[in-house]
């Protein structure tokens, strides 16, 4: 659980399995805060389950995010969830679903 644990990790991690820009991310998670998404990719980058990749080349700047084959050792583990929790949403229509 240290590496998934907390309210954002394993939501990030899913929205990961196909590698994003920064700006990408923030849109699919408009309802946690800047703050928040910065500090859980620096804990899954210290944890070794992402890669921050900065392209230089040409304004403006580019910084993407992906799974570590590490990382992408938890797919199977995240789709699960995932799935289940869609499932568990689908049968108690009180709680949101957060994609």
């Amino acid at each position: 659980m240290r590496y998934i644990g907390g309210k954002w990790k394993a939501v990030i991690l899913i929205h990961l399995i196909e590698k994003k820009r920064y700006n990408e991310l923030r849109k699919e998670l408009p309802m946690v805060t800047e703050r928040t998404i910065s500090l859980q990719l620096k804990e899954l980058e210290d944890d070794g389950l992402i890669v921050r990749t900065v392209h230089t080349r040409k304004p403006p700047l580019k910084v993407e995010y992906e799974l570590t084959e590490f990382g992408k050792t938890l797919i199977p583990l995240l789709t699960t969830i995932a799935q289940w929790g869609k499932e568990t949403a689908e049968n108690n229509k009180r709680i949101r679903i957060v994609q």
